[in-house]
């Protein structure tokens, strides 16, 4: 079925790493299936500077920018490209129309600089919290990454293209394709059960992150009658902050 092919395709769109084009790997939506482990990884390459920033005696917040840092260098700010592109539509927009094209532009309002400002601080505060055990915060990045892509497709799978093109039709997902990133990302939000955290904080992330994704997807269907590429970013970015808010309570 081609995994390893199917895994770099994925690498390649949900990050900048100059990775070789894979000529066994289907075209989209099939190598989402393994849009979890993508995101494991990834989350765990932004641990690598968050462990050394403590290692070498540098305050939480830096250890926790650094790693936000490297995980936006990696992406090249795909998912805060959507947050902001979604803020800016969804808040300055006054028809569906007026809220798609705002999405298009490439400007950024004051909806979409706040959304990001939020995003980034919520985040950097979730993960300075978690710097008193950097094992287990290892374990939540990895844990992060998987689940928040994995509901990055969510909108993908429960809505309906709002554009006749664009990234959002061309991904859209059925229930059967989805299922392999269902069962990779419940395997991995384990992961920091196994570090330290109580099995109901293991399980209380996936079932927040859901809900509020969930939630989102009501709302983009109420804003624009359905998804983009955009809204799935968007959908990466709030997941992401709700898991690591999870976490970051039960350390305190």
């Amino acid at each position: 079925m081609n995994w390893k092919q199917d895994l770099v395709a994925c690498l390649g769109f949900f990050s900048r790493l100059p990775l070789p084009h894979a000529p066994g790997a289907a075209d989209f939506p099939r190598p989402l299936r393994l849009a979890p482990l993508a995101g494991a990884l990834l989350g765990l390459a932004s641990a690598i500077p968050f462990g050394l920033a403590l290692h070498f005696n540098q305050p939480p917040a830096v250890a926790a920018l650094l790693a936000l840092a490297t995980a936006t260098l990696l992406s090249g700010g795909l998912h805060e490209d959507g947050l902001a592109d979604v803020a800016d539509g969804f808040g300055g927009g006054f028809s569906r129309q007026s809220k798609l094209e705002i999405m298009r532009d490439s400007r950024i309002g004051a909806f979409g600089a706040s959304a990001l400002i939020l995003s980034f601080g919520l985040r950097a505060a979730a993960l300075a919290a978690l710097a008193a055990t950097p094992g287990r915060a290892v374990a939540v990045l990895a844990a992060a990454g998987a689940l928040s892509r994995l509901c990055c497709l969510a909108p993908l799978l429960l809505l309906a293209p709002a554009r006749a093109d664009g990234a959002g039709r061309a991904a859209a997902l059925t229930v059967e394709q989805a299922k392999p990133a269902l069962t990779l990302a419940l395997a991995f939000s384990l992961l920091p059960w196994f570090a330290g955290f109580t099995l109901a904080t293991a399980l209380a992330a996936p079932v927040l992150a859901g809900g509020v994704v969930w939630g989102f997807c009501q709302f983009a269907r109420a804003q624009i009658g359905g998804q983009t590429g955009d809204v799935a970013g968007a959908a990466q970015q709030i997941s992401e902050i709700a898991v690591l808010m999870v976490y970051a309570g039960a350390a305190v």
